[in-house]
C-alpha cells in the first residue's frame, strides 16, 4: 500500500522522502488546484524527479483544474515535458484535457482527481474503460462504500486520510468564484467557508480530517493508495504527519493518544474529525483554527531540509588511442559514457590529482563524487583539454540523472469557429423545468415546456405528469440497489 504526500514546494518534497513517503504529488505551472502554494520551477521540477526516483519514490503532477480551450496547448505541453522527465503518472479532472493526453502520450497513466467525483465502484468501472488506472474516491466516502468501491472496480483506488475538508462533496464548490471572483475548480479557492455566519459560528468550517485511527481498517479495504494533503502547509507539517503514517502503515495498528497528539500539534482547526468514514456527520464536525492551535504549530516547527544528494563512485580510463570513458554507479544504477581520444602531450601531461578534481567537481547536481572515490586508469604522457573531461564529467551526471524519454508530436490547436469561419457566439438548449412536488406541476405550464423533471422518488401522481426524472449528484454503492428500483417504478409511470 502506497503511501502518498504532499509537495507543495522542494522543501516539503525533500521532508516527505526523508520521512518515508512511497510517492509525492506536486504542482508544475499555473494549472493545479493549489495555484498558490509555491510549487516548482522548471528546473527545480527536474531535479524534484531526479531526487525522488534515485531514491525508489514515485512523483504524480497535478493537472487538476478546469481548463479553458486556450488552456489546453499549455496544459498539453506542460505534460509532455514531465513525461520527457520521466513523471509517473499525471491527476486531472478535464475531460478534455483527458482526450488530448490518450492522444498525444496514451502510455503515460493518468489518476481521475476526487474533483472528477469519484465515489462507487460503477465510476471505477467507467474510468477503467476510458484508460484511467486509479482513481481518488471522494472524501466523503464511508468505510462500508470505500471497501465496496474497492471490490468493484478494476481500478486502484487512493484515499484521503488526513488534511482539509472542504464544506462541499470532492470540492465542488462555488462559492469562492461567487463571493470573490475566485474558483476552488481553478486552483484559486479563497476559502470563504472559514468565515464566521450567524452571529459569528463558523458553521461551513470542518475540521481537518485525520484517519490515524483507522489504518487497519483501511489497510483491511484494499486502497492502492493512502493520500495526505497539505501542498499549502509546511515542511515540519508534512515531516510530522508522514513520519506517523508511515509507523502506522508499517506496523498495521491505530495511532497513540501520543501520535495523535503530534498530529494535532503539526496542524488541527480544533482537533480533527473521521465522521464521514465512520458514517456520522453532524455539528461535532466543524471547526476552526485557533489562536492556542497556532502557537502550538508554531513551538513545533523548526526542521531543516535540505536536499540530501547522493555519493556515487566513477571508473574512469583515460589511454592513448581511446575514447575518454567514465561509469558511475551508486550501487544500484550505473552508467557509462565516453568522451573525447586523449592525444600525446607535448609538454603537460594529465595526472591524476589534476584529472581526478576536475572530475569530483560535480556542482549543481545531485551527486556527490570525492576524488578517492574515483578509480582512474590513465596512460602515461597523455593530454586533453579541460573542457573535454568536463563535458565527460557532465555527460556521466546527466546520464546517471535522467530518466528522459522521447514523445510523439502531438499537439494541440484550439479553433474558436464552426468550421465555417464564424465565431460561436452561443448555445441554445430546449426548455426545461424541475418540480419539487405535484403541486407545482400546472398542465397549461407543462404544455410551454418540453421536458419536465421531478425528483427521483416522486409520488406516482408526479411521475405521471412528468416526463424526466432527476436523479441525485451522488450515488454511494449502498445506496443503488434502491435507486434501480425508483427507476424501474419511475420507467412503469412513463418516464
Amino acid at each position: 500500500m502506497e503511501l502518498l504526500a504532499p509537495a507543495g514546494s522542494p522543501e516539503s518534497l525533500t521532508a516527505a522522502v526523508q520521512s518515508g513517503a512511497d510517492a509525492v504529488y506536486l504542482g508544475y505551472g499555473p494549472l493545479n488546484a493549489r495555484r498558490n502554494a509555491k510549487n516548482f520551477t522548471d528546473e527545480e521540477f527536474a531535479d524534484a524527479l531526479l531526487f525522488c526516483h534515485e531514491r525508489g519514490v514515485r512523483v504524480f503532477l497535478t493537472l487538476n483544474t478546469l481548463l479553458t480551450d486556450r488552456e489546453l496547448p499549455r496544459a498539453l505541453e506542460t505534460a509532455r515535458q514531465a513525461c520527457r522527465l520521466g513523471i509517473d503518472a499525471v491527476l486531472i479532472q478535464d475531460w478534455g484535457l483527458f482526450d488530448l493526453l490518450r492522444k498525444a502520450l496514451p502510455d503515460l497513466p493518468l489518476h481521475a482527481s476526487t474533483q472528477l467525483s469519484g465515489h462507487n465502484a460503477a465510476v471505477g468501472q467507467v474510468l477503467a474503460d476510458f484508460g484511467f488506472s486509479r482513481f481518488v474516491i471522494a472524501r466523503e466516502t464511508s468505510l462500508t462504500d470505500l471497501a465496496a468501491a474497492v471490490a468493484n472496480n478494476p481500478l486502484e483506488v487512493e484515499v484521503f486520510i488526513h488534511g482539509a475538508l472542504c464544506v462541499s462533496h470532492s470540492g465542488q464548490c462555488l462559492f469562492s468564484s461567487v463571493v470573490g471572483g475566485r474558483s476552488g475548480n481553478r486552483g484559486e479557492c479563497a476559502q470563504p467557508c472559514r468565515l464566521p455566519f450567524n452571529g459569528g459560528k463558523h458553521i461551513l468550517s470542518l475540521r481537518d480530517l485525520s484517519l490515524a485511527n483507522h489504518i487497519p481498517s483501511l489497510i483491511e479495504s484494499g486502497v492502492a493508495s493512502l493520500k495526505i494533503e497539505g501542498r499549502m502547509k509546511s515542511p515540519d507539517y508534512v515531516y510530522t504527519v508522514v513520519s506517523i503514517y508511515r509507523r502506522l502503515l508499517d506496523e498495521n495498528r491505530a495511532a497513540t493518544p501520543e501520535e495523535n497528539d503530534s498530529l494535532r500539534r503539526a496542524f488541527s482547526r480544533g482537533g480533527f474529525t473521521d465522521g464521514y468514514l465512520v458514517g456520522k456527520t453532524d455539528k461535532n464536525m466543524t471547526g476552526m483554527r485557533t489562536e492556542e492551535d497556532k502557537r502550538i504549530s508554531r513551538e513545533a516547527g523548526g526542521m531543516d531540509f535540505s536536499p540530501v544528494k547522493r555519493t556515487v563512485t566513477a571508473v574512469v580510463k583515460m589511454t592513448l588511442g581511446a575514447p575518454s570513458e567514465m561509469t558511475l554507479t551508486d550501487g544500484i544504477k550505473t552508467v557509462s559514457v565516453l568522451g573525447e581520444i586523449p592525444s600525446p602531450a607535448e609538454n603537460s601531461p594529465l595526472t591524476e590529482e589534476g584529472v581526478k578534481a576536475r572530475l569530483s567537481k560535480m556542482g549543481n547536481t545531485n551527486l556527490i563524487l570525492p576524488p578517492e572515490n574515483i578509480d582512474l586508469t590513465l596512460d602515461e604522457g597523455i593530454n586533453l583539454p579541460p573542457s573535454a573531461i568536463n563535458a565527460l564529467r557532465r555527460l556521466a551526471a546527466e546520464a546517471f540523472e535522467s530518466s528522459r524519454r522521447e514523445l510523439s508530436a502531438f499537439a494541440y490547436t484550439p479553433h474558436f469557429d464552426r468550421g465555417d469561419g464564424k465565431p460561436i457566439k452561443s448555445a441554445s438548449f430546449f426548455s426545461a423545468s424541475a418540480f419539487l412536488s405535484a403541486t407545482k406541476l400546472d398542465p397549461d405550464a407543462l404544455a410551454e415546456l418540453d421536458m419536465t423533471f421531478v425528483p427521483l422518488g416522486s409520488p406516482d401522481e408526479a411521475l405521471g405528469l412528468s416526463n424526466g426524472v432527476a436523479l441525485p449528484p451522488i450515488l454511494l454503492d449502498s445506496e443503488l440497489c434502491e435507486v434501480t428500483e425508483r427507476l424501474k417504478n419511475a420507467q412503469k409511470q412513463g418516464i
